[in-house]
Order: structure tokens, then C-alpha cells, then sequence
């Protein structure tokens, strides 16, 4: 990052860093997530290293910290489904400890190896992977070609494996 681009984040960080802290405390209801989003917020601009296209700075803010809030509200609800699944199972099936943290974080890297790719990409993975649909079923729900089905799970399935081979 060049020095003018790291003081123009400094100035950005000193100018709009409470208030964006503030509006995601109203947003979420809670000081302590939005001090992590608030910080996250500023850390993608820094890793963007766009700081001097920056023209209206504060909806600039908001959007990146609005799609941190998805981003952490699906991690959320990955984990709530994949815990909930864990409590149905017997006792004796039930992973270790470790090994259900390193399923929640390959399911974290899947997750957003998907949030990567084309909706209906996506949705086809999701139909074939989730719910077990065939190339057919999942052409008709999509409304494609089945031969176009094909490809958009090779795609995802593909940016699945290598999202999980390169954490």
C-alpha cells in the first residue's frame, strides 16, 4: 500500500470510524460485534488498496459493512443448522470436538467459494448437494438445459475443491 493511500485510509478510519461503529451498533444491537464489523470494514479497504476511488465515503462504508453482516449472519446460520444436525445424532456418532470445528470451518470455505459463483451456478450446487436432485430435477427447477446443469456443477464443485485444497 503506498503512503498516500495509507494516510487516506488513517483519514478515512479518523473521520468515519465512530460513526459507522455507532450506525452498526443500532443495526445489530450490540457494541461488541460492531467494533469486529467496524474493523473489518476498514481492513477490506486497506486489502482493496481502492481508498483514493473513494467518492462518497460514508455509503461506500455501509455497503461493505452491510455485506460483512450478511456474510457473518450466513456464517451464523451454517453453524446453527450444523449443530442442530449434531444434536439429532446419537450419542455415539456425535464427532469430537475437533473434528466438528474443522467441519465448520471446511463448511465456512465452501460456503464462500459459493458466494463466489453465479446464482443459479450456486443454486445448482446446492439442489445437487442438499436436497439430492437429479441433473433433470434441477434443469426443471432452473429452467436450463441439463447438459447446463452439468457444467454448473463442475464449476462449483471444482471452486468447492479448490477452496478447501489451497485453507
Amino acid at each position: 500500500m503506498a503512503m498516500d493511500s495509507s494516510q487516506s485510509v488513517h483519514r478515512l478510519y479518523l473521520h468515519h470510524h465512530r460513526w459507522l461503529h455507532d450506525w452498526l451498533r443500532r443495526k445489530l444491537g450490540d457494541s461488541f460485534v460492531a467494533d469486529d464489523l467496524a474493523q473489518d470494514t476498514f481492513v477490506s479497504i486497506m486489502a482493496a488498496d481502492k481508498v483514493q476511488e473513494i467518492r462518497e465515503p460514508r455509503p461506500f462504508l455501509v455497503t461493505i459493512a452491510r455485506r460483512l453482516m450478511a456474510h457473518r449472519y450466513r456464517r451464523q446460520l451454517l453453524e446453527t443448522s450444523y449443530l442442530e444436525m449434531l444434536a439429532g445424532l446419537p450419542e455415539a456418532m456425535v464427532p469430537a470436538p475437533e473434528a466438528r470445528l474443522m467441519a465448520l470451518e471446511a463448511l465456512q470455505q465452501i460456503d464462500r467459494a459459493l458466494d463466489g459463483l453465479p446464482p443459479a451456478v450456486r443454486e445448482a450446487f446446492l439442489l445437487a448437494h442438499l436436497e439430492g436432485l437429479s441433473y433433470a430435477a434441477i434443469a426443471e427447477r432452473l429452467q436450463v438445459s441439463a447438459s447446463s446443469v452439468k457444467q454448473y456443477l463442475t464449476k462449483a464443485n471444482r471452486q468447492c475443491l479448490f477452496a478447501l485444497m489451497v485453507a
